[in-house]
């Protein structure tokens, strides 16, 4: 019965925002339910290289079509009619988690399951179906059969909930009004002031609004009974970019490490390689975060440092300071290239970011009309909660495992959900003031 209002709720939910593609996600749930029994039973691989053809076309006909036929226009100087294509929400996610389990199934990892009821409410279950993390199906394959819910557990998820609410709607939205002010105006009528504010206003808010969601998505599933892996660790923090895509979208790397990089034979087939299996990794990661070019270019962009750390390891050997900051700016430059709508504005804007110095009146009233009091709040707000001090909460979630507290400790947890109904109470408060909340993940 649980699974059956959970399974009801998520197709209700993904009706609600799509209502003519639940559908297609009904027929792709099916379609993998149907071919993992047949993987199980004659474990061939042809039958898996078909199942995985048939998920990556799906995906490529919705999400790709009208990108690969403009880049063929472009570059042929033909004119083929782009056909309108809508995006069904949350594709790349819902795919992504049915591919892994058609592939698990095949590499013996786990059972097919019998039931296609609880195949679709693995793949429709809406805390994480437009947003993600990517959940995989072996993580959560016992908690689907058998969970446990009590009032304890929804309480530390109804907290984790409203912590991912506070990051999306306080944080992410103030700094996404910001990031399209400075975006909007077009890189050649900006000065170095204003392409900073617009860089750093969106490298805060892609990650709070990301990472905002993931920590919703743990929540409602705590609440329900399952267990989601965490999919960021202070990225921010970070010492090189190798570390930083441990610590960033930590489902999606571990994911395309799995299933793309390792079978591709990962760095265990000489140096030359692994160089192109990287590539194709970033190439790939890229492109799954969009049909742009721009997407494409970012990928590539991480590719590049973190081939270049590892061919030159005197990087590492850097003062830790300088390597924050070092990571710490090619992510906010990577960031721009991810934000601009082509590549060549990109760079412009990359551009103004080191060589705009243009301190005309104009250009300085539109850069200092960006930095109003309450971005300036939200902004150092982000920067400590991305940041070390952030690691206070680390202390309030260990407490989630103790049945028995010290005084301290009890202090400590009360303390932590009067916080958080405030915190929801701000958010309220937000939402019912104003419509500006952007889904920037809408491409996925």
């Amino acid at each position: 019965m649980k699974n059956g209002l959970l399974l009801a709720a998520s197709l209700l939910f993904y009706a609600y925002g799509e209502p003519v593609y639940i559908f297609l996600m009904l027929a792709s749930a099916l379609y993998n339910y149907f071919f993992a029994r047949l993987i199980e039973k004659h474990r061939k691989k042809g039958l898996l290289a078909l199942a995985v053809v048939v998920n990556i076309g799906i995906l490529g006909v919705f999400k790709y079509t009208g990108f690969i036929l403009t880049s063929l226009n472009e570059l042929l100087g033909i004119s083929v009619r782009i056909p309108e294509i809508a995006l069904p929400i949350g594709i790349s996610f819902f795919t992504f988690q049915a591919l892994s389990y058609v592939i698990d199934v095949y590499r013996g990892d786990v059972k097919a399951q019998k039931s296609y009821a609880k195949l679709l409410l693995y793949i429709s279950f809406f805390p994480q179906l437009i947003a993600g993390p990517i959940v995989r199906y072996k993580d959560i394959e016992r908690e689907i059969d058998e969970r446990t819910i009590n009032a304890r557990q929804i309480a530390f998820g109804l907290r984790r909930f409203i912590v991912g609410l506070g990051k999306k709607v306080l944080i992410a939205n103030a700094m996404g009004a910001a990031a399209d002010y400075i975006f909007n105006h077009g890189a050649a009528n900006i000065n170095i002031l204003a392409a900073w504010i617009g860089a750093v206003a969106y490298l805060m808010q892609i990650y709070y609004d990301f990472s905002g969601y993931s920590d919703m998505a743990i929540g409602l599933g705590k609440m329900f009974g399952f267990h989601f892996k965490e999919n960021f660790n202070y990225p921010y923090t970070a010492g090189t970019m190798q570390e930083f895509w441990r610590r960033w979208h930590i489902s999606l790397s571990s994911w395309f490490k799995d299933y793309v990089y390792i079978p591709l034979g990962g760095n265990r087939k000489g140096k030359g390689r692994t160089v192109l299996n990287r590539i194709i990794v970033f190439f790939l990661t890229g492109l799954w975060h969009g049909a742009n070019w721009t997407f494409v270019v970012w990928g590539l962009f991480h590719g590049f440092f973190l081939l270049l750390e590892e061919s030159v390891p005197q990087i590492k050997k850097l003062p830790k300071f300088i390597l924050r900051i070092y990571t710490l700016l090619a992510v906010t430059v990577g960031f721009v290239i991810f934000r601009a709508d082509t590549i060549s504005e990109a760079f412009m804007f990359i551009a103004k970011m080191f060589s705009g110095f243009d301190f005309s009146a104009g250009a300085m009233s539109f850069a200092v009309q960006a930095l109003t009091p309450y971005f300036i709040f939200m902004v150092l707000a982000a920067v400590v909660c991305c940041g070390p001090l952030s690691k206070l909460s680390e202390n309030v979630s260990v407490l989630e495992n103790k049945e028995t507290l010290t005084k301290n400790e009890n202090i400590l947890q009360i303390a932590s959900f009067v916080l958080v109904f405030l915190l929801l109470a701000w958010c309220i408060i937000r939402l019912a003031g104003g419509s500006y909340n952007p889904f920037i993940y809408f491409r996925f």
